[in-house]
């Protein structure tokens, strides 16, 4: 049966031992996939047709040497059987490295090569797992030699090649800095500078949220500048994070409690960068302190 759906991808992932399999699994992981490693063969067609049957839309499968070897001989009729079902939906991500390269990285890591019972050294081992790859190799859409690449230039060499945009959630977060600083804020910016409605018995139990507190803020001009000021930074400067293979930035509001001027600031910053960031930039507005209120 033919099962075409251009929001499904099934990417079958195999390699060289050391080369970056499992870093290019996580990497899928990171963009949305539903990762299963070390799958037998005998195993895939089924596991696919599970998935897929259950809505799960983006599927990666990784396949390597430890596999034995009747498995990995029987791949073309595996593949085959994906391409007849869902055919251009089906794409084989393949990862190498040069002899050197691998042979250092297994000697930093002190790995074993699974092979390394079979052969009597890491260089007959990975000369053998080449032959025993073929049956993948010979298929494969996508080659990347990771001998010169870090993590990050991996992720983007496999973003591009299947399409991938960058999403990034903005989290602007207001708290207090007697609770203390959040440890993972990308951008902390103080506000105990601005007036402060706390002491005004009236608006001491009211927060940035209400009404009353933005009428008091109203009164201060320098209140409605700062947040102006904060969101021109931001504007310019968050677009680069999408090149920067984040998938947040925390960008936190702190004032003394948390309460009154960095939650306002917070909720008219994310007002103010409506619509002016890219699309493919989310926001999240959160108070930190809102269980203290």
């Amino acid at each position: 049966m033919l099962l075409v759906n251009k929001e499904v991808s099934i990417i079958i992932v195999s390699g060289r031992s050391g080369s970056g399999k499992t870093a290019a699994l996580n990497i899928l992981e990171d963009f949305g996939y539903y990762v299963i490693d070390n799958l037998p063969l005998s195993l895939i067609n089924n596991a696919v047709d599970e998935l897929i049957g259950d809505n799960i839309k983006k599927v990666a499968l990784g396949v390597d040497v430890r596999t034995a070897k009747a498995d990995l001989s029987t791949f073309p009729n595996v593949y085959n059987d994906l391409i007849n079902k869902y055919q251009q939906s089906v794409k084989i991500l393949y990862v190498t490295a040069q002899l050197g390269i691998l042979v250092s990285r297994f000697a930093a890591t002190r790995r074993v090569h699974p092979l390394m019972p079979m052969v009597n050294d890491l260089s007959d081992a990975l000369t053998k797992e080449i032959e025993l790859l073929k049956p993948i190799s010979s298929y494969a859409d996508i080659k990347i030699d990771t001998s010169n690449l870090n993590i990050h230039e991996l992720k983007e060499k496999i973003r591009q090649h299947l399409g991938v945009k960058n999403q990034i959630t903005l989290n602007i977060l207001s708290f207090g800095f007697k609770y203390g600083s959040p440890i993972d804020a990308d951008f902390i910016f103080d506000m105990r500078i601005l007036p402060n409605p706390h002491w005004q018995e009236n608006l001491r139990i009211k927060t940035g949220l209400d009404n009353e507190v933005r009428r008091f803020f109203a009164n201060y001009p320098e209140v409605d500048e700062m947040a102006e000021d904060i969101s021109t930074f931001l504007i310019k400067w968050l677009p680069h994070f999408l090149n920067n293979n984040r998938y947040s930035v925390t960008v936190a509001i702190g004032c003394t409690g948390g309460k009154h001027r960095s939650v306002y600031i917070t909720q008219k910053i994310a007002q103010l960068l409506e619509n002016k960031l890219p699309e493919s930039m989310l926001i999240a507005v959160n108070h930190r302190e809102q269980k203290h209120w």
